[in-house]
């Protein structure tokens, strides 16, 4: 039996920051394998000729009123950022660029900055600040998210993507099959169950 499931995501997905909370949880009790795939939500939204929720007025209060919702039943910090949405290239290219054993903790410090701590992470002196509590060279980060390769590994993980069918974040696939949205965590993990 196959103990992996993919999930797709973009820090500036608070949906993302959710389920990534409730995978937290799950990773404690449970031997399941969490592949992290890093995607530009942006670029995806742009090949699945999506228009985000964050760019329509009512979607986007029913978006913030739902966090919340989902945020209280589930015991998760949340609050909603003031600054939403931003361009979260830096910090996506940033988590390609870190070393495997700096991942969880980079995700998790800019998850809660942005969705926990209303941080305006737009700027590059918040990165800054938060790449210096984790002792990452803020030089060498700003340096490296800028070459090629990392910009064609991010591009190729959100086109891989689109080409797997996945238009939006989280997302997770089991077995080849996908399900989207932080709520379909637990059927991601019936699909994993079933022989």
């Amino acid at each position: 039996m196959s103990n992996h499931i993919d999930f797709y995501f973009d820090i500036i997905s608070p949906y993302s920051y959710i389920a990534h909370k409730k995978i937290q949880k799950i990773k404690e009790n449970q031997k399941i394998i969490f592949n992290y795939k890093p995607i530009l939500l942006g670029g995806l939204h742009n090949l699945a000729e999506i228009t985000a929720p964050a760019f329509n007025k009512y979607k986007m209060k029913n978006m913030q009123n739902d966090c919340e919702l989902i945020s209280k039943k589930n015991n998760i910090s949340f609050k909603w950022n003031l600054k939403f949405p931003i361009n979260s290239l830096y910090i996506m290219r940033g988590y390609l660029q870190i070393s495997e054993k700096q991942k969880e903790i980079y995700l998790n410090t800019f998850f809660d900055a942005y969705w926990k701590d209303n941080i305006n992470l737009s700027l590059e002196n918040e990165i800054s600040k938060l790449l210096k509590v984790l002792d990452i060279d803020v030089d060498i980060f700003f340096k490296e998210i800028t070459e090629q390769s990392i910009k064609d590994n991010l591009k190729e993980l959100t086109s891989d993507a689109f080409r797997k069918e996945v238009f939006g974040a989280p997302t997770f696939i089991v077995k080849n099959k996908i399900f989207w949205g932080q709520d379909r965590l637990e059927y991601a993990l019936e699909e994993l169950s079933n022989n």
